[in-house]
């Protein structure tokens, strides 16, 4: 097996299988990343003289083509080779020979592996802030056009007060804003530079470190190298929790659509191409989608924890165990986008009832209110309290069913045009542009 440590030993055949994992399989993820590490880390390499402009422009035209394979799926890891750093090294050294062996000189596998991690994070959360983006924007469009629809509110789930399906897509909007917050946060601690730090202890070489910081896009350093070192894991843990509230807020979402849609609430439907039915019962519209969402993104919620126990009690430096981490966290990603996407299509064709409140078991929603406006003509809240409560012991309460809520962030004052200043003013703090840019800038062909 090609590797980048072997030396004339040969690793027995079992203990190479079992080391090396499923490691060539989720690195195929990485392939993008580490070309562009690798076209950074060079071009600070000439600039202190441990390559020439010459040998750079011959290893950058070979990197270029070789992401050009990628983005056409014709880049593979050989069956012999362990890692897409391998990989990326030895058709380097197929073609260039010698210059090919050089470009690993004041880096170890460990923060390249790392800085290969962290641009896959960086584009992948471009990705998941895009998703997040469209899912509430429609939430916020459907709690616009349908703030006037009155629903039954619940709490122990009894019936309690009168909402709203404005409040309720509203609610969701606002809960994505702040697991938007919580991802720039972890974007934030993910943007910043580990190479160089090499196997946690820097390097003899005089490194530019601020260099390729700059040519890879990065908004700061992890300036102490053990530290750098440290993050592995770390950071992957610190991205999943912001996966898993965005988890938790979907999978929330998800239970209360089943409910609504099951007969005892038939509160909104779905054309019967979004729902699947029942080999045995002709009637059912079951919400195998939005179950599924629930499922998964519960799921998702297990991955900080699972992160957690495999990093637990990891002494110093670069240990094994860290590798498991990939398996469940890089496709973590595509999972919740897909969950977002597909709860982003149901919701742009849901169908909603708007005579729910004419049923007389949701008469007592307005039992508050009722109490509220006797306050407001003087009568002391206890008094109005015990009034109303034996009005609706003994039959007698006859509700006025037009909720008159008028506060911020009530069912008369959604505040939808202030939810979305609030979300805009987080999604403009993450700047992909920039990332845009240097990744165009390092696959730029120069003379």
């Amino acid at each position: 097996m090609a590797t980048l440590w072997q030396k004339n030993s040969q690793a027995h055949e079992q203990v190479s299988a079992f080391t090396v994992g499923k490691d060539r399989e989720f690195d195929m993820l990485l392939a993008e990343a580490d070309v562009l590490g690798n076209i950074a880390h060079t071009t600070m390499l000439e600039s202190i003289g441990l390559l020439t402009r010459e040998e750079m422009n011959l290893v950058h035209a070979e990197l270029r083509n070789m992401y050009a394979d990628i983005e056409a799926g014709k880049f593979i890891i050989e069956d012999d080779v362990e890692d897409v750093h391998s990989q990326v090294e030895l058709l380097l050294t197929r073609k260039l020979g010698d210059v090919g062996k050089k470009i690993h000189s004041g880096r170890s596998r460990n923060d390249q592996v790392l800085v290969d991690l962290k641009i896959f994070m960086r584009d992948a959360i471009k990705e998941t802030v895009s998703s997040v983006q469209q899912l509430f924007t429609t939430l916020q469009s459907l709690s616009e056009k349908h703030a006037d629809v009155l629903i039954p509110g619940y709490t122990h789930l009894q019936v309690a007060m009168p909402s709203s399906f404005g409040l309720w897509f509203g609610c969701y909007a606002e809960s994505l804003s702040d697991d938007l917050q919580l991802l720039l946060a972890t974007y934030k601690i993910t943007n910043q530079n580990p190479l160089g730090s090499a196997a946690g202890y820097g390097s003899s070489f005089p490194l530019n470190r601020t260099m390729t910081t700059d040519l890879l896009g990065f908004e700061e350093l992890n300036y102490n190298v053990m530290y750098a070192q440290m993050g592995r894991g770390k950071v992957e843990k610190t991205v999943s929790y912001a996966i898993a509230s965005i988890g938790s807020t979907l999978s929330k979402m998800a239970m209360e659509v089943c409910m609504f849609m099951s007969q005892n609430f038939g509160f909104v439907t779905f054309p019967d191409e979004f729902t699947t039915g029942s080999s045995i019962m002709p009637h059912k519209k079951n919400p195998d989608v939005f179950e599924l969402i629930r499922g998964k993104c519960n799921k998702l919620q297990a991955l900080p924890a699972e992160i957690a126990y495999i990093t637990t009690n990891l002494p110093f430096g670069y240990n094994r165990d860290l590798q498991l981490i990939k398996e469940h966290f890089l496709p973590a990603f595509d999972e919740i986008i897909s969950c977002m996407e597909i709860a982003n299509l149901l919701f742009s064709h849901i169908q909603i009832s708007d005579t729910i409140l004419d049923d007389s078991k949701y008469d007592y929603l307005f039992s508050v209110d009722e109490v509220n406006r006797r306050v407001l003509e003087g009568m002391p809240f206890r008094d109005a309290y015990k009034q109303v409560g034996l009005e609706i012991q003994e039959g007698k309460f006859n509700p006025d069913k037009s909720a008159n809520h008028t506060h911020e962030g009530s069912i008369g004052n959604l505040c939808t045009e202030e939810i979305r200043r609030k979300f805009n003013t987080i999604f403009d703090e993450f700047n992909f542009d920039v990332l845009t840019e240097k990744k165009r800038q390092l696959l730029q062909v120069t003379s």
